[in-house]
């Protein structure tokens, strides 16, 4: 049985956040969808269960989605990779996650996210100071997010009871015009209640993560904006809010050992006002994320998940829902992991389904003595 004491543990938890955000908010109101990038999720794993994971992450890759999770590991290394296409290979989106178990209450992790994309023409120069059009003017660049993120986790003194947080560094960069240097924090808690049941929060950017832009254009291209009627853009500062994910997951035994049915939903909390999303509001909108996972042997993992509703108009202008679905599956052998996600970028279009496929190696040491 799950005790009162542990639900008002973890009720007091989220309260404690729930007034790190409130401070926040008396800072005002900040652009929608700052540092995007680092909500797309990571793992093949979390993307086939609809991102429905931040209380049932296991491995490196909570390092991105509950680093108090950590903790939980069970060998004391772990290393995972992912690598996708979006957009019909228009963008790339990588990440990379290392974590080490210190002792059997604390873990620390390393990781790395990139998303881009390269060979981008650039017209800017398209048009010379005055008026001429010239070709042999276009040239190509990348525009690229990079996030490098440092985690730590520890068992508290109740039972059952993680946290873990993380600094992130982040760079933004397009091409030679603009770039940018940001810094955030995230915290997070697990709490076990029972063999079965876990509940997860996550909160992004806590105390608001900053990303202070600068640009570097030349005369000859200031001459060509100002000709062309372009505003000239100038140094400053981009604001991220924080954004809460909370989740359950129930875990069901099924016969033998190694088969289980699992179930886990989240909500993602955004605090930047209203959002096309199922629960919008001002100044927190809400999406659900709903995800299932079969495993056989723990050899053989069957997911499925559903995510990011939203209200769109048809061809008949009628409003109506579509959400982003999803499949997958993973094969365990041996500490390696090889898992595999089939998903549909937002549902608005028969081209943007994607293959994800995600790597995880666990392991006790670097060497064989």
């Amino acid at each position: 049985m799950i005790s009162k004491l542990k639900i008002k543990h973890f009720l007091l938890l989220i309260l404690v956040f729930g007034a790190i955000f409130g401070r926040t908010q008396e800072k005002g109101i900040a652009p929608k969808y700052s540092n995007e990038f680092l909500q797309i999720g990571v793992g093949a794993d979390a993307l086939a269960r609809g991102n429905a994971i931040v209380a049932g992450v296991d491995g490196s890759t909570a390092l991105y989605w509950n680093p108090a999770a950590l903790t939980s590991n069970k060998t004391k290394f772990d290393l995972s990779g992912m690598h996708s296409d979006y957009f019909a290979g228009l963008t790339k989106y990588d990440f990379i996650g290392f974590s080490s178990k210190v002792n059997d209450k604390t873990a620390l992790g390393l990781s790395f996210i990139r998303f881009g994309v390269d060979n981008i023409p650039n017209t800017t120069q398209l048009i010379d100071k005055e008026g001429n059009i010239d070709f042999d003017r276009i040239t190509l660049f990348s525009a690229a997010d990079y996030a490098f993120n440092f985690s730590y986790a520890k068992k508290l003194s109740i039972k059952g009871l993680a946290i873990g947080g993380t600094a992130k560094i982040i760079h933004r960069k397009i091409g030679d015009m603009a770039k940018a240097w940001g810094f955030g924090l995230d915290f997070s808690a697990l709490y076990n209640l029972s063999d079965r049941l876990k509940c997860g929060i996550l909160m992004r950017d806590v105390t608001s993560t900053f990303n202070a832009w600068s640009f570097s254009l030349d005369q000859e291209t200031k001459d060509v904006f100002t000709s062309t009627g372009n505003v000239i853009p100038s140094n400053g500062l981009e604001l991220t809010l924080p954004r809460v994910l909370i989740g359950g997951q129930y875990k069901q035994p099924l016969g033998s050992k190694g088969n289980y049915l699992s179930g886990e939903l989240d909500l993602d909390v955004t605090t930047d006002g209203k959002r096309n999303v199922l629960f919008s509001g001002k100044p927190f909108s809400m999406n659900p994320n709903v995800g299932l996972e079969f495993g056989f042997k723990n050899l053989v993992f069957v997911r499925s998940g559903i995510q990011n509703f939203q209200y769109v108009l048809d061809d008949s202008n009628t409003k109506k829902m579509t959400f982003q679905p999803s499949v997958g599956l993973g094969v365990l052998f041996q500490g390696i992991r090889l898992d595999y996600a089939f998903t549909d970028i937002g549902d608005m279009s028969t081209a943007m389904y994607s293959h994800i496929f995600s790597l995880r190696v666990s392991f006790n040491s670097f060497t064989n003595n």
